[in-house]
């Protein structure tokens, strides 16, 4: 038996999500935590996401900012467990992404896992991304290959489904390779409306986007970006869909209701999805849905209405908290890490082969 422990942040940097798992060979959630991101610190991550003056050093002390916080997280986790930092084999730490092309052949993110060793005494794996860039992959999405480990004992055709700040799809199906890619935005054009607009973080169960009207023109203006246009592998981020590009497609179409913008942002998030699934895998049996996504029921209710022929479920269903699939993702990535195993799949992000993911920071 060995304990590790993941801490995620996403691209909707509402927080960190720290998750220790047991793993067995099973994987097992045992205990998690959540710390809510300080405005301020949010605010700066955000705008490390483009250019701007004097990053370099900003983003440094963001990092370390960043660092404390994951590691005051992770002390309160083990006093809550009863545990010491010789009891964890090991931290698997995204970080925080604060730019992602790797059409450009780079992906960053912040974490700083030397200081987080030194906090913590716990060695920590990180910078998981780039090594699949490297040998030419999209360094995203890395999750497929956890969800296949949790879900492949399951016969038949079945999709994964996590919608954080962007929507990304896993295909699992019995004696195929897995295979996934970023379908588009999933909350990060949501949240940034709601935001301008009603000074709120999200649309809690989408009841905003229910209240409103789907435009037609605007969701064909919106769907005309390239990016939908193209197939997997393929991996997206903020440098494309923000609230610019929104308001740039807006221009086109003056006057719409608020909450009429934010129904359509919802149908494009779940018509991309659907769209994505649909050309990859047909007939698919089950579509398992995790992520914040998987807590709002106008986007589940209207997910189910597109794919009729597929039951759409939470991971909870198979007793995966959907809040915690990803931090659980990272804490398996360090035990493979540290095992040798590789962690990517090139028939999900075209790397040139299989990769031995992350750094090594030894405590």
């Amino acid at each position: 038996m060995a304990l590790y422990i993941g801490v995620m942040s996403g691209t909707s940097l509402d927080g960190l999500d720290i998750a220790l798992i047991e793993q067995s060979p099973a994987i097992r959630l045992i205990a998690t935590h959540y710390i809510p991101m300080p405005e301020t610190l949010r605010a700066e991550l955000l705008s490390l996401c483009a250019s701007g003056p004097d990053e370099i050093a900003r983003s440094a002390m963001a990092q370390q900012h960043w660092v404390k916080l994951a590691a005051q997280g992770i002390h309160s986790l083990l006093q809550q467990q009863q545990l010491q930092a010789q009891d964890i084999r090991a931290i698997g730490s995204h970080g925080q992404t604060v730019r992602h092309e790797p059409s450009r052949g780079f992906t960053v993110q912040i974490g700083n896992p030397a200081l987080l060793t030194e906090l913590t005494g716990i060695t920590v794996i990180s910078d998981f991304r780039s090594r699949d860039v490297a040998a030419g992959g999209q360094g995203a999405p890395l999750v497929p290959a956890f969800h296949e480990a949790l879900f492949e004992q399951r016969s038949g055709k079945r999709a994964v489904l996590n919608v954080g700040g962007f929507s990304n799809l896993s295909l699992i199906e019995t004696a195929k390779p897995v295979a996934g890619f970023d379908c588009g935005p999933g909350n990060v054009l949501l949240d940034a409306w709601i935001q301008t607009q009603r000074a709120e973080t999200f649309d809690r169960n989408g009841q905003w986007a229910a209240s409103g009207q789907l435009d037609q023109a605007l969701l064909k203006t919106l769907l005309s970006d390239p990016f939908f246009a193209t197939q997997g592998p393929k991996s997206t981020g903020r440098e494309v869909f923000n609230l610019q590009w929104l308001n740039q497609h807006l221009a086109q179409h003056p006057a719409i209701p608020a909450e009429n913008v934010q129904a359509t942002l919802l149908e494009l998030t779940a018509l991309t999805i659907v769209d994505s699934l649909q050309a990859a895998q047909v007939d698919t049996q089950e579509l398992l849905v995790c992520g914040g996504g998987a807590h709002n029921g106008t986007l589940m209710r209207r997910l189910s209405a597109l794919l009729p022929g597929t039951q759409v479920n939470s991971t909870a269903v198979y007793g995966v908290d959907p809040d915690w699939v990803e931090a659980m993702a990272f804490a398996w990535l360090a035990h493979c890490c540290l095992e040798g195993i590789a962690a990517n799949r090139p028939s999900v992000t075209g790397a040139r082969g299989p990769r031995v993911l992350g750094a090594i920071y030894p405590a």
